[in-house]
């Protein structure tokens, strides 16, 4: 079982106690998927999975999945946080077990989902439901001091619902000076380069859990195409994930990693619990790749 930095209520302590007032931004990977922000005071999650619903409802099935690595914190416990993104309706993404205390110990919560699986998820969350704010690709929602742009996921496909509404995305969030992209479950679809381009992209979180190009019916990049697509949008730095939660679809970071270095595109492995800041400074062009950092607390562009 893989023991997070910090978990718990060092977890929690470092969340309230890190900078409120440089401008600076601070990142925690909570696994998978998973990542929780804060900017000026404010809390964002990004596809929280902090239970072990998927375990369970997997458990003696072809699917079953297995966590290796302990939950990060009790998301009771985890206050401050003023929204939460999910990029699709997957257990892994919006998961009652997780949203659902986050939203008692977060009373005015709002939760931005793509809108074609609006209605699904508020059927998976019932009466206690945190208000859902609904989101297509190439529209934007505002929710607090966080601008949520839709961004076209293939997941292997472009899904829509009868509607035409988006079903899977990913988001482009824009708040202070700082632009960061989180790409969702997504192949490397046609418009997906052109879709992100249109910002100066700080900071990219991009699955590597993909296989071989040839496979059929993936659903996410592998770590070449992940470090390639960051290097093809210019972003000032690349964070892998889709990894290092369950024990299946889980990848090392090795193809990521030196592909980054021969492609010269900046990148960051974080450990689970571990926080990554960035400062106030931007910086919209990818250069020379350096190596992971050991855990400390960073400052700076993060890498």
């Amino acid at each position: 079982m893989i023991i997070p930095v910090q978990k718990g209520e060092e977890f929690l302590t470092d969340f309230r106690e890190a900078d409120k007032v440089s401008g600076a931004i601070h990142i925690w990977w909570l696994g998978q998927s998973g990542f929780l922000v804060k900017w000026a005071g404010h809390g964002l999650l990004i596809d929280p999975y902090l239970s072990d619903s998927l375990s369970r409802s997997t458990e003696g099935t072809p699917e079953e999945l297995n966590r290796i690595s302990e939950r990060v914190v009790d998301p009771l416990l985890l206050t401050g946080i003023d929204v939460v993104v999910c990029s699709s309706t997957d257990p892994d993404r919006l998961d009652p077990e997780t949203l659902l205390p986050l939203r008692t110990a977060n009373p005015a919560l709002k939760v931005v989902v793509p809108a074609g699986c609006a209605g699904e998820a508020d059927a998976l969350l019932g009466a206690a439901a945190p208000p859902l704010v609904p989101v297509n690709a190439g529209t934007y929602v505002k929710s607090g001091p966080f601008d949520f742009h839709g961004i076209n996921a293939a997941n292997p496909k472009i899904r829509h619902d009868e509607r035409g509404n988006s079903k899977d995305l990913g988001f482009v969030i824009l708040f202070g000076p700082f632009a960061i992209f989180h790409s969702g479950a997504t192949v490397w679809h046609t418009h997906l380069v052109k879709e992100v381009r249109r910002w100066s992209v700080n900071l990219a979180f991009l699955p590597i859990n993909g296989v071989d190009g040839n496979t059929p019916n993936r659903v996410s990049m592998n770590g070449f195409e992940a470090a390639a697509f960051a290097k093809a949008v210019s972003a000032s730095l690349a964070v892998p994930c889709h990894y290092g939660l369950f024990d299946r679809h889980n990848p090392t970071t090795d193809e990521f990693s030196s592909c980054c270095e021969r492609l010269g595109q900046r990148y960051r492995l974080l450990k689970i619990g571990q926080r990554l800041t960035m400062g106030p400074i931007t910086d919209p062009s990818a250069g020379k790749a350096l190596p992971s950092e050991p855990y400390s607390s960073d400052w700076g562009l993060g890498y």
